[in-house]
Parts: C-alpha cells; structure tokens; sequence
C-alpha cells in the first residue's frame, strides 16, 4: 500500500522508536498537527485507537489519519526538521492482543454459528464485538471460548501481507474488505483470513487468554465483551480477590460460596417479611395512638426519620378510622414527599390541594380523591406548603 506517510507499523508492530523528517506542522485549535514522512504511530481506524507516545520529548495526545497522511497531534510546537519518536508500548501490546483476539473470536462464532461479524470496539478496559446471531446457550459459549483458546494456546503465527484488489478473492476472506486497491490481510495460520490494517503479534501465544465477561442484545445482534492477556489476568486477580473476601465474610471456603450467598439472600427475604408484618402492627399502634391524642380531624405531621412507605401506610390506617384529614411531609435526601389522605366518610376531593401547595413550591405527582402523593425539592418550603394544604381544609 503506497501511502503519503511510510508506516512502519505495517513492517514491524515491535518497533517502539523511530526517526523522520517532519514534512509539515500546523497549529490548530491550540493544538500542534505534525506530519512525519514515516511514523510508528497508529493512527484510530477499524475499532482500535491510535497509539500514544511523544515526539522530540512532547506528548503525542492523538493520531488520526488524512488524506492517506498520519497526523500527530502535540500539546506543543516542536523544532528543527528531524524528530524523533517514541510509542507507548504497554498501550500497543495491549492493543495488539485484544484486536488479534477479536479475529480469533470474530471466526469461532463464524464457525461455530455462522454469526457474521457486524462491529468492534477496543475500549480502555474490555472489548466488545457486535455477533449477528439473536441468541446462543451458554453451551455453545462456552465452545467458542473454549475454540478461541485452543487457537492461541497452539501458538499459531499470524502473518500479515498486501493482496491486489484483482487477487483478492483467492483469499478466503471471513468478509468482503471495506476498501479497493491494495489490501492488507491478516492470516492466522490455517484458521483466519480478514482484510484489517491493524497492529497483532507474530503469534497467538502472545495473545493470552482470551475470556468472554458479558453479553447484551444490541437490536437484532448480539454484543460480546471480553478481554484478552493481560486484561484477563487483571479481570481475574480482580474477581479472584472478590470471591476469596466474600468466602471470609462469610466463613466459608470459596467453593461454598453460592450457596452462602443464596442461603444468605433467602434468610434476610425471610426477615424482611417479618419486619413489614412487625412495621404493620406498630403502625397500627402508632396510628391508634395519634387518633387518641389529636384535637380536630385534620392530623399534620413532617416526618425525617421514616421512609415515604413508612408515613404513607401509616396515613392509610389512620384514615380507615372516619372523619380525618392526613397531611404528612418526609424529607429525604434532597427531596421532600408529601402524603394527603382522607377517610372515605370525608365528602372532599384532595386533589385540589394540589394547586394550594404549587402555589409555595414546585411539586410534581397526583392519585385519587382520597389520596395523594406530591415530591418536590424545596424542602426548606415544607411546612409553609403543608400550612396552605391545612387552611384549605373545609373543617366545619
């Protein structure tokens, strides 16, 4: 491929440093783009971003590419008419395993489910490849896992080399390429072929583990994350060290831990039951308690200690007493709840006040005539709400 700027990258992946002539430098929104006659940088394309480094000691913050030209965007001007250049290598190894591990996977779900592969996307910390197959098992996950691996683990080499667009189709192409012209392939021995210009080692051994962490459906396909090498490694240590914590929070061993944890989910529904039949009954005394003590029917309260279920089923059962009104605020949060409740025997409609209390502060929410709920975010105008909402209560 005859390109305006030489790609080293294309001749050796491995090489970290270079020198060239600078070609042209031109300052652009604060930012220095610099355009080299030869470059190991890559630029983003094709789902993988663009390597990062520094030229003459600056820091390269992106590369991208124009007009067949790689250019290299500095934080500063650099001088003279040579530069010499430098890429960040752990970010290129990174990058180079987790997009040959994208071919390897990329073919097993070709092979195993004829699932064709729509997209891909090398993000900072897991991959993800878009699959247009509407559902797979686990079963057959797990053997296109398991296929990916045994590919790597066979440390195949990966070969990478120009084909003219006029010999293209004696390549065994996984997929049609994008482009025309000269176009570049990526062969993993005897398994893979595909039209790709980006940076892969020199064989599949370099890739590490390859480990599918996630799936999603994406419209009519389906999205695959996963990590490859040294991301599997950290993925592992990070849940390794989550399962080993969570077997001492629990005494157990680590194989016994899902069935703690199920155990442990079951115990706490149980006692969740019990504590809403205990909070029914002691609503229901608290409810008793205030209809003994208050002078009139309408019963005013502000409330910070209970939840909006708490003071809502409490309004319910003073309220199936006759002759109340319920006015009750909760502040929570950077929030506030209101509460109005009227006992069914009371021939008035609490939604209309509604436009009492909008009248104080901006409220959102409505319900029935004998009920209402409101939530707010003013809540230093609480109490001069729920006085408006009381004065406009037609207490005979």
């Amino acid at each position: 491929m005859q390109s305006k700027t030489k790609r080293l990258y294309f001749e050796n992946p491995y090489q970290t440093e270079f020198e060239s002539a600078v070609k042209s430098m031109v300052q652009k929104d604060g930012k220095h783009l610099v355009v080299l006659e030869e470059s190991c940088f890559y630029p983003e394309s094709g789902g993988q971003p663009a390597d990062r480094g520094d030229i003459n000691g600056i820091d390269v913050l992106d590369v991208f590419e124009e007009n067949d030209e790689v250019v290299h965007v500095l934080s500063k001007e650099i001088s003279g008419k040579k530069a010499r250049g430098k890429i960040d290598w752990k970010r290129r190894f990174d990058h180079m395993q987790q997009h040959a591990g994208q071919h390897i996977l990329s073919q097993c779900f070709h092979r195993l489910m004829k699932g064709k592969t729509v997209s891909f996307h090398l993000g900072e910390c897991v991959s993800t490849v878009d699959i247009d197959i509407e559902e797979i098992s686990d079963r057959k996950l797990l053997k296109v896992e398991e296929m990916a691996n045994k590919i790597v683990f066979e440390n195949r080499e990966i070969k990478t080399y120009f084909v003219s667009e006029e010999k293209i189709s004696d390549v065994p192409l996984r997929k049609p390429p994008k482009k025309s012209g000269l176009i570049r392939i990526v062969e993993v021995t005897d398994f893979e072929h595909s039209a790709c210009g980006g940076t892969h080692p020199g064989y599949t051994g370099e890739i590490g583990m390859i480990k599918i962490i996630g799936q999603e459906r994406i419209r009519q396909n389906l999205r695959f994350t996963f990590v490859c090498g040294q991301r599997a490694l950290h993925d592992y240590t990070r849940k390794h060290r989550i399962l080993t914590d969570t077997a001492v929070i629990l005494s157990s061993h680590e194989e016994e831990v899902p069935d703690a944890v199920d155990k442990l989910v079951s115990d706490l529904k149980d006692q969740k039951k019990k504590n809403r039949r205990l909070s029914r009954k002691l609503y229901q005394f608290e409810a008793e308690k205030i209809i003994r003590d208050v002078e009139g029917p309408v019963i005013r309260d502000v409330f910070k200690e209970e939840s909006k279920d708490q003071i809502r089923y409490l309004a319910l059962n003073i309220i199936e007493k006759p002759g109340f009104y319920v006015l009750f605020g909760l502040t929570e949060g950077n929030l506030c709840h209101m509460i109005l409740a009227r006992s069914e025997d009371v021939d008035f409609d609490m939604r209309k006040l509604i436009p009492e209390i909008s009248s104080v502060m901006k409220v959102k929410g409505g319900g029935r005539p004998s009920l209402v709920e409101l939530v707010g975010q003013e809540k230093d105008k609480l109490e001069s709400a729920l006085d408006m909402a009381s004065a406009s209560i037609p207490v005979k």
